[in-house]
């Protein structure tokens, strides 16, 4: 097992792991102790009463965070002719059709978000392999695959988060960065968590939201109560 840093085990030491911490005295936490000299991201892990081999109880989709991400977030669109023209007039970083399709077989993957119109779509299936394996890949039901470029070009710059319940029931993403302060990222967590609970499958039963995480970088977990987290949002 590694052994974790000075500054790791003294904010270890700083949190409670046998409570549940309300949300702002957890971020203040996490904020106080700082493990790092760079701008550490904070990390979100939430647990769901969800069982993911079921199709039926799959929790997967996007939300956009009132403050962003922190990320500079390299877009490229799949399009042609003018929904190419619409593309970079909105900010994308990259728009093209099949000579990205063709760089891109050629090893190119200097890009962290793909969008695509449908039309593209037979063309984008051809490097399926590359982008798959790499949640590179645009999808419906993610609103990544749509004639709506502008719109979703700049939901994706804003800070739009993709997200999915991986095996064990867990939803893992970014939440922002330090520097954003404990108000601004909490702004983040509880539109997070919101649209986390809009999602609750039907055939979901008993707990839904069984834990909640929060973390930097190098730092180590700090446990939210969910409750607390449910009453900031119906507040």
């Amino acid at each position: 097992m590694p052994k974790h840093g000075k500054q790791h085990r003294k904010a270890a030491e700083a949190i409670d792991r046998t409570r549940l911490y309300e949300l702002q005295e957890a971020l203040e936490t996490i904020l106080k102790n700082n493990c790092a000299r760079f701008d550490e991201t904070i990390d979100i892990a939430v647990r769901l009463g969800v069982d993911p081999r079921h199709a039926d109880q799959m929790v997967r989709s996007t939300v956009i965070l009132p403050h962003g991400t922190g990320k500079d977030v390299r877009v490229l669109v799949f399009a042609k002719g003018e929904k190419e023209a619409e593309a970079l007039a909105a900010g994308a970083d990259y728009a093209g059709s099949d000579e990205l399709v063709a760089k891109i077989k050629d090893g190119w993957l200097e890009f962290d978000k793909t969008i695509a119109t449908p039309d593209m779509m037979g063309e984008v299936g051809k490097i399926g392999r590359i982008l798959g394996p790499r949640n590179l890949m645009p999808n419906a039901k993610l609103g990544t695959v749509t004639f709506d470029i502008e719109r979703v070009v700049k939901e994706t710059k804003m800070g739009k988060v993709d997200f999915r319940v991986e095996k064990a029931g867990i939803v893992h993403t970014l939440m922002g960065k330090r520097s954003f302060g404990a108000e601004k990222l909490a702004d983040n967590i509880i539109a997070f968590v919101d649209r986390l609970i809009q999602l609750k499958p039907s055939s979901s039963k008993g707990v839904y939201l069984r834990s909640i995480v929060l973390s930097s970088t190098m730092g180590p977990g700090v446990k939210i109560d969910p409750q607390q987290v449910r009453a900031l949002i119906k507040a």
